[in-house]
């Protein structure tokens, strides 16, 4: 088979793109990367350095012309966690609208618009978006099963932390892939017991597998009406019917709790440390070590809003210095700088305390050495860059297994 045609949206600095091109049977024609909050385009930046400005767009994807995009057999992207709830239309009372700035309705529209419609999705999100928001938990998730299902595509979806399959970062994110009714992979999938799909032939369960915990399988339809589902889905305010892993076709979802299965190779937070040449301003200062020892230590105190209103306040104590002999903690946006923070990584080195180089955070999620070096762009800003981004190594073993799977039920259908 040739090269499968991506269309990367929210590409960032280029995690997807990394990931499935590692494997050679992918090759993107066409990306979008546009931050709303800042004049410059720092990810943007780095992206055509990287992979070339060609085909690559720096636009709002919500006012892109679907026919600006090339056809292609697989749109990716890493969207943000927003409110996906949807609305009668003023102008078209017939039609749906996402409310204003929801960037998964951009993904609905160019789906809907596209002629040719991509054959497969495989897109990334924080785990919370199973169970937002926190007034209809899982309703959001439920809003985007039932838009795929309405535009043909059957769903399995997998909560994968990269640190439980080897990886050295903690980082906990939800993956989900879409199968078009046309492809041979959505009628396997049909054909499939849920379970069975779920804990061994599915795609993710190849790369990444996982053992039933004591929990049955769940089953429950979604409403067929996006905005009646919209408003009503899951309104008791209960947990979230949707589990870490699951399917869905024709609206009909099957869920189960999964727990990870990996007895290979670990990779630990001291593996990826850079030994030589630290710029000094990455050690801590003995007069911030308080500041650092308070902000990371356990609290039992109280604080005062600004309206004068005293409250309790509490907090447990973190790992400071970070563990060397465990995968990371998950990295956050606000891992640059040098000011003292709860959360940023410390380590315990020969010469002191110090902070993570900006490489060693591209190492934590498995992405070339400098990839976000550039004239230019900060140390923070690259740091932030990482916080935002996911785990290339995933996306590679995805890739790959999905590619497989394509391939091996094609031949099937042929002999």
């Amino acid at each position: 088979m040739q090269q499968l045609k991506v269309c990367e949206l929210f590409a960032g600095v280029g995690g997807f793109r990394l990931g499935l091109e590692n494997t050679g049977r992918y090759k993107v024609v066409w990306s979008n990367q546009w931050e709303p909050s800042t004049k410059m385009q720092h990810a943007s930046l780095v992206y055509e350095a990287r992979f070339g400005s060609e085909n690559h767009s720096n636009s709002n994807i919500e006012t892109v012309k679907t026919k600006e995009i090339p056809d292609h057999d697989m749109l990716v992207g890493g969207f943000p966690c927003q409110d996906y709830s949807v609305a009668t239309s003023l102008k078209n009372s017939k039609g749906l609208i996402g409310k204003k700035g929801v960037l998964w309705w951009s993904i609905h529209r160019i789906l809907t618009e596209t002629k040719n419609r991509p054959k497969y999705l495989f897109l990334e999100n924080v785990d919370r978006l199973l169970k937002s928001p926190s007034n209809q938990r899982g309703r959001d998730f439920a809003v985007m099963l039932r838009s795929l299902s309405d535009l043909g595509y059957a769903v399995e979806w997998r909560v994968i932390n990269a640190a439980e399959y080897g990886m050295p970062q903690r980082r906990r994110r939800v993956f989900f892939l879409a199968y078009l009714k046309d492809t041979h992979i959505y009628h396997k999938l049909r054909k499939t017991a849920p379970t069975d799909w779920i804990l061994k032939e599915g795609t993710f369960s190849e790369v990444f597998p996982v053992v039933q915990s004591a929990q049955n399988l769940v089953f429950f339809d979604l409403e067929k009406d996006l905005v009646t589902l919209s408003n009503e889905f899951n309104k008791e305010q209960g947990l979230s019917p949707f589990l870490n892993t699951g399917v869905c076709i024709d609206g009909k979802v099957s869920t189960l709790k999964t727990a990870p299965y990996h007895d290979g190779k670990r990779t630990l937070l001291s593996d990826i440390l850079e030994k030589d040449s630290i710029p000094s301003e990455y050690y801590i200062d003995e007069s911030d070590l308080p500041k650092w020892e308070y902000l990371k230590g356990s609290k039992k105190e109280i604080r005062k809003t600004k309206a004068g209103f005293k409250y309790n306040y509490s907090e447990g104590s973190m790992v400071f210095p970070d563990a060397l002999d465990q995968p990371s903690r998950t990295i956050i946006t606000g891992e640059g700088g040098k000011s003292p923070s709860r959360f940023k990584h410390v380590v315990q080195t020969s010469k002191g305390l110090r902070r993570l180089l900006p490489v060693e955070l591209e190492r934590l999620n498995m992405f070339p050495d400098n990839h976000t070096q550039l004239e230019g762009i900060s140390d923070a800003k690259r740091a932030f860059f990482m916080g935002n981004a996911l785990v290339v190594g995933i996306v590679e073993k995805v890739g790959a297994s999905l590619f497989r799977k394509i391939t091996e039920f094609e031949k099937q259908v042929q002999s």
